[in-house]
């Protein structure tokens, strides 16, 4: 499809977002993000991957509300949500196009309420149906993400991790959401319920035609599901593209780094702790808070004068993109003898 028809279909679409906490008496504050722009399509699963502390989770959070908007555009469904307050958020959460799934299940689950309550708790927040029609829904939402109906009179403190995270995607699921974002979901199972769950998000995104944003640190739970991912450094969009092309052959040098760390990830090309350049051989202005520039540059092993000036930035078409100088060039350098592994 053309550009135009790619980001016409998208179903969250980021435009320029920027994020800044502590923000006191018209003083600038914290910078968490950095004009980022991103989308998602319907059925499709979009990947966000990066370090703790990149702004993985701030940019979910800024989509319903829960992170303060300092800059750019936030729309889902063709609706605006950037700058929403008061009764205009509530309503919007109200209708269950958008929702939330927390990296912790126990903590965001009530441990006085049953299964079954739970599940259609958001149901009753929206006023969809009966009390016997709401039941019904959550006993459906259970059986889409494998837990048989039993489980329904159960308490939270009563199931394993792994039920514990497929009861809050029954839970996210039950409004039949348009936008589903989950942060870190797999990061506190085991590997046989981390696959399980990842199974499921890959069969919901077709049954549901729902877009899925998985906010992840660990590139091999992203590899098996997602169709495009993209990389945040430091609250800025550094690299995008579909799964395979990013993580086989990265365009930016942070994607290369982040490859090495995942050794099931088949890969041409990656960086290793290694080969990154010693304090003592970067350019003073690359050790500095280099606000302009790139912000990679004091661990890049390929760091230049050229990146005093702000790189490129990754649009939100979602098409092949890196911000870097030197995305053509520094697979040729990988090979020279000083940074051979």
């Amino acid at each position: 499809m053309s550009a135009e028809q790619d980001e016409g279909s998208a179903l969250l679409r980021i435009e320029e977002l920027s994020v800044a906490y502590g923000r006191r008496g018209g003083r600038p504050g914290r910078q968490v993000l950095d004009s980022v722009s991103l989308q998602a399509r319907a059925g499709e699963i979009l990947g966000v991957i990066g370090e703790t502390g990149s702004g993985k989770t701030t940019l979910a959070r800024a989509v319903v509300g829960l992170a303060p908007v300092s800059g750019g555009r936030i729309t889902v469904d063709g609706a605006q949500v950037t700058g929403l307050r008061g009764r205009g958020l509530r309503e919007f959460r109200r209708t269950g196009r958008v929702q939330y799934l927390f990296q912790d299940p126990l903590r965001s689950l009530d441990p006085d309420l049953t299964v079954g309550a739970l599940v259609a708790e958001p149901l009753a927040a929206t006023g969809a149906g009966s009390r016997e029609q709401r039941a019904d829904r959550a006993a459906e939402a259970l059986h889409r993400v494998g837990l048989d109906a039993g489980i329904a009179d159960r308490l939270p403190g009563q199931l394993s991790g792994g039920q514990r995270q497929r009861v809050a995607l029954a839970r996210a699921i039950v409004t039949r959401p348009r936008l589903l974002l989950a942060d870190e979901p797999v990061s506190a199972l085991d590997a046989s319920n981390r696959n399980h769950v990842l199974r499921l998000f890959d069969r919901l995104r077709d049954e549901l035609d729902v877009a899925v944003v998985v906010i992840s640190h660990d590139l091999s739970s992203l590899a098996g599901i997602a169709d495009r991912i993209a990389v945040l450094y430091r609250g800025r969009l550094v690299e995008q593209g579909p799964t395979a092309e990013v993580l086989t052959r990265p365009l930016h040098p942070y994607t290369a780094l982040l490859t090495a760390s995942a050794p099931s990830v088949r890969r041409e090309h990656s960086i290793h702790a290694g080969q990154l350049r010693p304090r003592a051989d970067l350019p003073g202005w690359a050790l500095e808070q280099h606000q302009q520039g790139c912000g990679f540059a004091a661990r890049c092993p390929f760091t230049s004068d050229a990146c005093q000036v702000a790189p490129p930035t990754v649009g939100s078409a979602g098409g092949r993109e890196a911000a870097c100088h030197h995305a053509s060039t520094w697979r040729e350098q990988l090979a020279a003898p000083a940074l051979a592994t």
